[in-house]
């Protein structure tokens, strides 16, 4: 009776593993699946952008980093697949472990199953039950034997019902191992068919390349005029942080022991700790678009020698598109670059997201806004068509990464 016991409470163990490891891949190929769908959105926004931009006869530059961010996405893209692949393979594989293991089962059923029925037909319990009763040798005798012919025909019945249990449950998973194979095939054709368009789109890289350093010293100007005004940016924005943290310390009325730290009210310090608790899930700076430059050091795309440094992200995003606030908070500043756009910043805390290159502007210094806010309207290139948000992020005067804050930046 124990070794029954124990017997069940492996079996029950073994079922709620397999159950919990089988939720943990639907869950990890349904990840999957949302991640490949976001990757195929933005190259068909860079097909776009390409495709304008030629139109247009726009910035060859411009064509160059979006074919570059094309590539890029491509290759993520295939290894999604290459993922998804290998997960539905394992999957595939448990599958088959699984049926084998049912028929055989099934086998073992079926053998005892005839042999019951063999040995019934041998005794003709069934054909001569009354005669059976009847020969007893007493009541007690009688009564043992009906007892033992009804559970002899429960049995038979429950053995029945558990071939048919067990043959309808191998029809599902045969079932469920066709589709998973046809959509193994189906992930297998769609690699295959990213694998050749990514080996156009890099001969394509390669032949603009040639046609870019062609022209080298009227490149390297642009490239440098791009620096330039990046750095130019970038310090601009830094000095408006200073300036928020030595204002809002000063109202305080308290001295700080750190100039380029909020000293934070007990309101401040709950902004900041919700916006802390959000990381990794805070809303994207616009509805729809995709990231053509991350955060960092990264090597330029014509003349890999020359590093550039991104203290925030780049989100190229449709025309009439609209900046808006990841997080509640208050607006601290707007700048305003000579010769270029307009930006907004919000403080949280002692956070600070900063939106640049806004052509109009929807709120003003002092205004509340939350997560949503419509902050302006971003800037659309007429010479290229593209419309590109600059967003930057600040933990008091420390850079932080967006990517890591921000959803599936």
């Amino acid at each position: 009776m124990r070794g029954n016991k124990y017997f069940l409470v492996v079996f029950l163990g073994f079922c709620l593993f397999g159950w919990s490891t089988l939720c943990a891949q639907n869950e990890e190929q349904e990840a999957l699946e949302a991640k490949r769908e976001q990757l195929q959105k933005e190259i068909e926004q860079i097909n776009y952008l390409l495709f304008d931009q030629k139109k247009k006869k726009g910035n060859v530059l411009d064509q160059m980093e979006a074919l570059d961010n094309k590539i890029k996405v491509r290759q993520k893209l295939i290894d999604v697949t290459n993922q998804q692949s290998n997960l539905l393979n394992k999957k595939i594989n448990d599958n088959i472990r699984v049926i084998t293991k049912l028929r055989e089962e099934l086998e073992a059923l079926k053998d005892d199953y005839a042999m019951m029925i063999q040995k019934g037909y041998q005794s003709k319990i069934q054909q001569s039950k009354l005669m059976f009763l009847l020969s007893s040798e007493n009541f007690y005798q009688a009564f043992k034997r009906m007892q033992y012919i009804k559970q002899y025909t429960e049995f038979r019945r429950k053995q029945g019902e558990k071939i048919v249990v067990k043959t309808e449950e191998l029809g599902k998973l045969n079932a469920g191992l066709t589709v998973q194979r046809k959509e193994k095939e189906r992930l297998l054709a769609e690699n295959l068919k990213a694998k050749k368009a990514m080996t156009t789109e890099k001969k394509a890289h390669q032949e603009l390349l040639g046609s870019i350093r062609k022209s080298e010293t009227k490149y390297a100007a642009q490239i440098r005029d791009k620096q330039n005004q990046a750095k130019q940016i970038d310090r601009q924005i830094e000095r408006l942080i200073r300036e928020a943290i030595a204002a809002s310390n000063k109202d305080s009325g308290k001295k700080s022991d750190d100039p380029s730290k909020f000293l934070l009210t007990p309101e401040a310090a709950i902004v900041a700790n919700s916006f802390t608790a959000n990381k990794g899930r805070l809303i994207w700076p616009v509805e729809k678009g995709f990231k053509s430059q991350g955060f960092g050091v990264y090597a330029d795309a014509i003349y890999p020698g020359i590093k550039h440094q991104s203290n925030g992200v780049i989100i190229t995003t449709d025309q009439g598109a609209k900046a808006r606030a990841i997080f509640r908070g208050e607006v601290i500043a707007i700048l305003s670059i000579p010769g270029g756009n307009k930006a907004v910043q919000l403080k949280h805390g002692n956070f600070i997201s900063t939106y640049y290159n806004l052509s109009k502007l929807y709120v003003k210094k002092g205004d509340r806004v939350e997560a949503k806010t419509e902050l302006g309207e971003i800037y659309t290139n007429r010479s290229n068509g593209q419309t590109k948000l600059k967003f930057y992020l600040h933990q008091n005067t420390s850079k932080l990464n967006p990517e890591e804050w921000v959803y599936q930046l």
